[in-house]
């Protein structure tokens, strides 16, 4: 495939994906509430109802308001309805029939409510008069998608669609008018950092991986997403692989790199199905394999399976699994950069990192900067789930406040009001309410004892005991060690037996200092990150929430016995 080719393919798509289409999220969470029976039933209708006007329906990709699924919208006017159920869609589809027509009847008929289904607030109501639009509900006003862009707009299996949407033109663009430096020299400026929660330049990464002599280099996509509550890789490599294999392929081409390896949990069996699609519709079109674009640039992509070690998420143990080997880490220095996989040096990002670099390359690096804060360009993807009105999907510039993903877009909590939201995962530390205006960012998390991660957010109401979740992501870690190093293997079990001795009340008050004094140890000692970053739930929550231990810890001499 040419560039003409290309721009040919689609522009014919695009006039396609442009019709009047009824559109089903039919990936993840609408998947568990039956969006499949409700796509049939919808392609049932068009097919009995005597229309005089052609309607499409696509199954797509997450549309962000999980909590609300299944979720359709009506195209073009971009009505989305929540808590479709499969009886409705006879009424949907001649409610949307009536609205294309020339001159619509003022008195179309509404689109009944499910009778198994709850009542609702009007603006997630599905029948008119008050049609749902996305644009005016807090859910997603606040959000800027990029990496999402393309998420619940175009078919995840269907490359034409992907194409019509600029696909593989940043592809294009660095192969035939940008120098390898150069692409590198755009992520560097750009200011884009790892999103896989370290928070790493990505443009000092690559340039490091470009320096290495001629010779064997890999690229790897890391989509070994463990962390409990976390589901935003898992959305986007069902919705969008495409994006995920063009940004490899960039990157390739910047390093240097003729073969990558993307290294997916097996619990993740849409996401898989997606890409094995992907992968091979790329090849047939000649985006991936020999001569890309008939260039001299030849990249391959595979697939490795990950067995659901939350330790693999961590690169060298997953460059470990990816060959053969039992996932352990290993101590860097050398870092994969220099030697990584069999040896060579390896290029490693996550999910979302692959997927801002085809944005970037089309806008340019000034535009990507311009978003977000100085330190933390660009926008991070969220699953905002918890005690929660809105869960979902979000994507938000960097420096939104926790106050307004949680009040404004996560709507508040349930019942009551918010007691603390956890980010980062078993590797992050919860925030209390009295800390929300803190702008989401690499630095401002960190200073509160907590890290941005790969973007988990669990929002917690009063109900909930602070020293419970210190404990469950405590066992999370311990249950997840590799055991290889001594004091991660250790000492998160006498870290979990010592939570659970507080929590049982039966720990005394010098027992909390030897608490801190332990996750101490364990952070400063544990051979990679899982360790290092074990204790933080523990002593984020001593930090700001004290009191809760002290109610459970009994005042004892060391010399009682307690009887």
């Amino acid at each position: 495939m040419d560039l003409k080719e290309l721009q040919t393919l689609a522009k014919q798509e695009q006039a396609i994906l442009n019709a009047p289409c009824i559109r089903c999220c039919t990936v993840g969470g609408c998947i568990a509430a039956h969006a499949l029976e409700v796509k049939q039933q919808i392609e049932v209708a068009i097919a009995t109802q005597p229309l005089t006007s052609p309607i499409q329906v696509r199954g797509v990709g997450c549309m962000g308001l999980c909590s609300r699924g299944p979720l359709v919208r009506l195209d073009p006017a971009g009505i989305l309805y929540d808590q479709v159920t499969p009886d409705q869609a006879p009424a949907l589809v001649q409610s949307f029939h009536a609205s294309l027509q020339p001159n619509p009847l003022e008195d179309t008929p509404p689109i009944p409510p499910s009778p198994h289904s709850q009542p609702k607030s009007q603006s997630s109501t599905l029948p008119s008069p008050s049609p749902y639009q996305p644009q005016h509900h807090s859910f997603f006003t606040l959000q800027h998608p990029i990496v999402l862009e393309n998420s619940g707009h175009i078919d995840p299996l269907s490359i034409k669609e992907y194409i019509a949407k600029d696909g593989y033109l940043a592809l294009y663009q660095a192969l035939y008018e940008m120098t390898p430096s150069e692409v590198v020299d755009q992520m560097t400026q750009s200011g884009l950092r790892g999103r896989g929660g370290g928070g790493y330049p990505t443009g000092l990464k690559w340039s490091t991986v470009a320096k290495m002599p001629p010779g064997q280099k890999y690229v790897i996509c890391n989509g070994d997403e463990g962390d409990p509550g976390a589901f935003m890789d898992r959305s986007v490599l069902e919705s969008d692989p495409h994006r995920v294999l063009e940004g490899m392929a960039i990157a390739a081409y910047a390093v240097g790199a003729n073969q990558g390896y993307i290294y997916v949990r097996g619990e993740y069996p849409f996401a898989i199905n997606h890409l094995q699609t992907a992968i091979r519709q790329a090849r047939k079109q000649g985006l991936l394999g020999s001569q890309i674009f008939e260039s001299p640039f030849d990249f391959r992509i595979d697939l490795r399976i990950g067995a659901g070690a939350f330790v693999c998420g961590e690169e060298t143990a997953l460059m470990a699994s990816i060959e053969g080997k039992r996932g352990l880490p290993h101590p860097r220095p050398p870092y994969p950069a220099e030697s990584g996989l069999w040896g060579c040096p390896t290029l490693i990002n996550n999910v979302e990192t692959f997927a801002n670099i085809a944005p970037i390359i089309r806008n340019g690096a000034a535009w990507f900067a311009g978003i977000g804060t100085e330190q933390s360009n660009g926008t991070k993807v969220f699953s905002l789930a918890g005690k929660i009105q809105n869960t979902g999907l979000i994507e938000v510039p960097m420096g939104t406040s926790l106050r307004q993903i949680v009040e404004q877009m996560g709507g508040g909590v349930l019942n009551g009001t918010a007691k603390a939201v956890q980010t980062g995962g078993p590797s992050g530390g919860c925030i209390p309410a009295h800390a929300f205006d803190t702008p989401v960012d690499y630095e401002s998390l960190t200073r509160l004892g907590s890290i941005m991660g790969s973007g988990g957010m669990i929002v917690m109401d009063q109900s909930t005991n602070m020293v419970d979740v210190a404990r469950f992501f405590m066992e999370f870690c311990m249950e997840e060690s590799c055991g290889k190093c001594i004091p991660c293997r250790a000492g998160t079990v006498q870290l979990h037996q010592l939570l659970t001795k507080i929590r049982n009340g039966q720990a005394r008050l010098e027992e909390l200092d030897q608490l801190n004094q332990l996750c101490e140890m364990v952070k400063q000692t544990s051979l990679c990150g899982l360790g290092q970053s074990a204790p933080n739930p523990v002593l984020s929550t001593l930090r700001f929430f004290k009191d809760e231990y002290l109610t459970l810890v009994q005042d004892l001499s060391p010399d009682d016995d307690g009887l």
